[in-house]
């Protein structure tokens, strides 16, 4: 469960990000000099349903380590 650092609500998990007007969608990554290499997955958001503050997440931190 996330609190929201402003106001300490519980937050709304596993929302998306979506770019209006594009198909393409944002991938996190460790290297910007990797093409593909580097991943750690697609970003999810959470939202306080009190003051709308947004926060953004990675659920597999575990790429992070295993970054090569």
């Amino acid at each position: 469960m996330r609190k929201c650092l402003r106001c300490g609500t519980k937050m709304k998990e596993n929302c998306t990000i979506k770019i209006e007007g594009g198909g393409n969608g944002i991938v996190m990554s460790t290297s910007e000099n990797k093409l593909f290499g580097g991943r750690i997955g697609k970003p999810k958001v959470a939202i306080c349903p009190k003051c709308g503050e947004v926060s953004i997440y990675v659920e597999e931190i575990e790429r992070l380590n295993n970054d090569k």
